[in-house]
């Protein structure tokens, strides 16, 4: 019995198509910079947003149509909505997906019971695996909707939580492991505070280093070689986050020796609440060599929390492409689909849409930023830019052969520095412009 009986395998019909259920410029197998558009993009879809979410908001319940959900927390419901997303992810070729622990498995009465019900459906996830070929991205536990988790997992003031975090995380790691997960996720969604007056910061930050440093030795223990990736997001829910950006986290792994067990997972979204551009998040991450996977989002600038649209806008997606490139991209990590259909797009071919549109979107995206790598121009001018670096006291400096008395008498044989040149913003932002138009 198929789930989605009137949409086909969706294949690429190229830019002319009009097609709503065809890829306009996603081609699997295209060569770009000597590998395919699937080896560089390594689309990954979410098991929580488009198999969990039902359109529910502050101010309504969900909206979402699922013919296949009986609505209820039975593992016979959650094993059944696991074939169908695998019918999903075949249909839109998608080599990975990612989940939370409890996506896919819901909670029992105790933790015993629990994990049974989450290695049931494991059984149907390992099933579906190996009859699809699609693979499992990254695994992850949720430790921030159970009340349990109101006071934080790792953070929590409450020992008896960390405990639980801990032997809930354990679980979640094996059963990535047990499904070839290539990634694990750490996302602490309540990993902070509401009120300093009740908060011992430093305490928290030492036992959210313990837990890392706990889960490190576990993942060594069974054998798990996948890449470890913390999740930077600011202030939602909590109002601050100890993840909330990019050098917010490379500092924590830093103080906390913690730099060679750890990547970052980069989200559109999260840069831009954290204040900063995707762009800006990926830059620094792969410049410390941090850079492990994307989530695949934006969100709408007039608003100031988590919305999760799809990605469809060209030239945010040229910006990230042309990051991933710089640093040799993104593999064991991916793109990683981490948003949600409109609470008003309820059908289930919506969820089709959707990410079309943002596999699309990316695949633009990476020919753009192939194709501005290609000509050099922008390079040549950022070159250009620091050239004064390429020798004389500018390499002297970078090499540490010069003294602060050596850049003094250096200066007061000059008198005045060479005269700077315009950094042609406007330029090169028109440039962009042109390859947007050309690819």
């Amino acid at each position: 019995m198929t789930a989605f009986p009137d949409i086909p395998k969706i294949e690429y019909e190229g830019p002319q198509s009009n097609n709503p259920l065809a890829f306009r410029w996603y081609n699997p197998e295209e060569i770009v910079e000597g590998k395919s558009m699937r080896e560089h993009l390594r689309f990954s879809i979410v098991y929580w947003h488009t198999f969990r979410g039902t359109g529910s908001d502050p101010f309504g319940p969900g909206t979402a149509v699922r013919p296949w959900d009986d609505g209820s927390d039975s593992v016979a419901n959650a094993q059944n909505r696991a074939r169908v997303a695998f019918e999903l992810f075949e249909k839109l070729q998608s080599p990975y997906y990612a989940f939370h622990d409890r996506d896919v498995a819901p909670e029992g009465a105790n933790l015993r019971e629990t994990n049974a019900n989450f290695d049931a459906v494991a059984d149907v996830l390992e099933e579906e695996q190996q009859r699809s070929g699609v693979k499992l991205l990254w695994g992850t536990a949720n430790m921030f909707s159970n009340p349990r988790f109101m006071h934080g997992a790792a953070t929590s003031c409450n020992a008896d939580v960390f405990a639980y975090a801990a032997a809930q995380v354990k679980k979640a790691l094996e059963v990535t492991m047990r499904l070839g997960g290539e990634n694990y996720v750490f996302w602490g969604g309540r990993e902070g505070y509401q009120n300093l007056f009740n908060t011992d910061m430093k305490r928290e930050l030492d036992h959210l280093g313990r837990f890392f440093h706990l889960a490190v030795d576990y993942a060594k223990e069974i054998g798990f070689t996948g890449n470890f990736l913390i999740e930077p997001k600011p202030k939602e829910p909590t109002k601050h986050q100890y993840d909330s950006d990019a050098a917010a986290c490379l500092n924590f792994l830093r103080q906390y020796d913690l730099m060679d067990h750890f990547k970052l997972n980069i989200e559109a979204n999260h840069a831009t609440l954290a204040g900063h551009s995707m762009m800006h998040e990926l830059d620094y991450a792969g410049s410390q060599g941090a850079l492990g996977s994307i989530d695949a989002n934006r969100g709408d600038l007039l608003l100031g929390w988590d919305t999760d649209q799809f990605p469809t806008d060209y030239y945010q997606t040229t910006e990230t492409m042309l990051a991933i490139l710089k640093y040799g991209g993104i593999a064991p990590g991916g793109v990683n689909f981490d948003a949600k259909v409109r609470r008003e797009s309820f059908e289930p071919i919506d969820l089709f849409y959707a990410h079309i549109g943002g596999m699309d979107a990316f695949a633009k995206g990476l020919k753009i930023a192939a194709a501005i790598r290609a000509d050099g121009e922008l390079q040549g001018l950022v070159d250009a830019r620091y050239s004064s670096w390429n020798s004389g006291i500018g390499a002297k400096i970078e090499a540490g052969a010069a003294t602060f008395a050596d850049l003094e008498a250096y200066m007061l044989e000059k008198g005045e520095p060479t005269a700077n040149v315009s950094g042609r913003q406007e330029m090169l932002e028109a440039l962009i412009n042109r390859y947007l138009d050309r690819c």
